[in-house]
């Protein structure tokens, strides 16, 4: 046993040998990306030659630089993106500015095709974006999103387009120009500076985890007008009712208008349930994510799955990422989405009102407060809503209805089942009592009995 390791480890000094003795005929190995050197390791003066001779690298080449540089950066590299930057925008190499900015933008639409398959939508990104990174990168992801959305035509899912409009994501610059020479032009910034916030943006993109898929990824799926089942008058005056409720001055105003709005969409969900029930439609359940506002984000999420809950969705939040994912019939998401956003708006003002909270002793108990009064306000506001939604019932239509919502609460059950298969239940812990009354005491004042003949248009 002996003899023959040594005999395999002279061998391999032999194998070494042979390969030192070529390597001083060859010159030093080029790195994996083929230069380098002071700006690199292993690149040669006669390779600097080659690559100034043509121009520079290929733009392939400098994506791929800056994807290991944003890699590096992600770990923890405090001086990597600046070498980098300085060396692509202005090193000894020459490098043309187009071929460097053809290259962001290949490395930038290469993070964003595996984000795409990992579960990621355009809305997410803006959203998380615009949460850890600064404006200059957020316009650099839209412009980013709009160039990738350019190649696909029609191939894309209705609802992604819809995000990509919201985000008024189009390409707005010339297109015989690399997008990042422009987009430095207009920021008032130099290709150095377009790189720093390209290094940047990679770096935090190649974070993100993977989510569940909502919708099928840009290319592999056909468009087509997409076909609402919520009637769009009835949206309307849902939207201006709202709007009503957070233009108030006057709390107990703002509820009704909002109790209104809520039991206005609920006999319209029951109104279609109804007519699935006689057409015997087959029940089907979508997905979708809001994203909440810093501060008091967990609070904020039990007001999400509070109007979820009553209106027969369920909820999930990703508390490292900040938002709520929600699984349910599209008509029961569109009326908790509408509620939730202007429910917000209401608990926002009314906590802000109740004023900064100071001890006897002179210590802030602000923060607590405001925390244990929008998780009362969030309990007070499930309840009041689960009250409606049983007034929206009509015995008579009981018998026509009910089987639907067993039916439609079975798919959306194994929808979230099958979406989110590791979820854990947990508790929120209430310090402040004052805050948890007060928190009450508000989604006490919605008025959650209107009838029917009250909502007019």
């Amino acid at each position: 046993m002996l003899s023959t390791l040594w005999l395999v480890s002279t061998r391999n000094r032999e194998k070494r040998a042979n390969k030192k003795r070529n390597r001083s005929h060859r010159g030093p190995t080029p790195s994996r990306y083929g230069f380098s050197g002071p700006h690199g390791p292993g690149c040669t003066c006669e390779q600097e030659d080659f690559w100034a001779s043509q121009a520079g690298p290929p733009p392939e080449l400098v994506a791929g630089l800056l994807l290991d540089t944003a890699r590096a950066h992600r770990a923890g590299s405090t001086t990597a993106a600046a070498a980098r930057a300085a060396e692509l925008s202005g090193g000894r190499f020459a490098i043309q500015p187009r071929t460097v900015a053809t290259g962001a933008g290949i490395a930038l639409a290469d993070v964003l095709q595996r984000l795409w398959s990992a579960g990621w939508m355009p809305a997410d990104l803006w959203e998380i974006t615009r949460r850890r990174a600064d404006a200059g990168s957020t316009a650099l992801l839209v412009d980013t999103i709009a160039a990738d959305s350019a190649r696909y035509g029609s191939a894309v899912d209705d609802r992604w387009s819809a995000q990509v409009r919201q985000l008024d994501a189009t390409v707005w610059w010339d297109r015989d120009r690399p997008q990042l020479l422009q987009w430095a032009e207009r920021e008032g910034a130099g290709l150095e500076q377009a790189l720093l916030v390209t290094i940047g943006l990679l770096a935090m993109l190649m974070t993100l985890p993977e989510l569940p898929r909502i919708v099928a990824p840009p290319g592999t799926a056909a468009g087509g007008a997409a076909v609402s089942r919520v009637d769009q008058k009835i949206l309307t005056r849902v939207r201006g009712l709202l709007a009503k409720a957070e233009s108030t001055q006057y709390p107990e105003e703002a509820e009704a208008l909002s109790a209104k709005a809520q039991e206005l969409m609920n006999r319209h969900a029951f109104e279609r349930a109804l007519l699935d029930a006689d057409t015997d439609r087959e029940q089907t359940a979508a997905s979708v994510r809001l994203w909440l506002d810093n501060p008091y984000v967990e609070a904020k999420s039990h007001l999400v799955a509070a109007v979820a809950a009553a209106n027969r969705c369920r909820s999930v939040f990703y508390s490292t990422l900040g938002f709520v994912a929600l699984v349910g019939e599209e008509m029961d998401l569109e009326i908790t989405e509408l509620l939730v956003m202007s429910l917000l708006v209401q608990a926002t003002r009314a906590m802000v009102a109740e004023g900064s909270q100071i001890t006897r002793a002179g210590t802030s108990r602000t923060r607590s407060f405001r925390q244990s009064f929008l998780v009362a306000y969030a309990t007070r506001i499930g309840e009041r809503l689960d009250e409606a939604a049983t007034r929206a019932h009509d015995p008579a239509e009981d018998a026509r209805l009910l089987p639907v919502l067993a039916r439609r609460s079975r798919v959306v059950e194994a929808t979230f089942q099958a979406m989110f298969s590791h979820t854990v239940q947990r508790s929120v812990s209430v310090t402040n009592g004052a805050g948890w009354h007060a928190g009450r005491a508000a989604a006490d004042r919605a008025n959650l009995t209107i009838e029917r003949d009250t909502i007019t248009a």
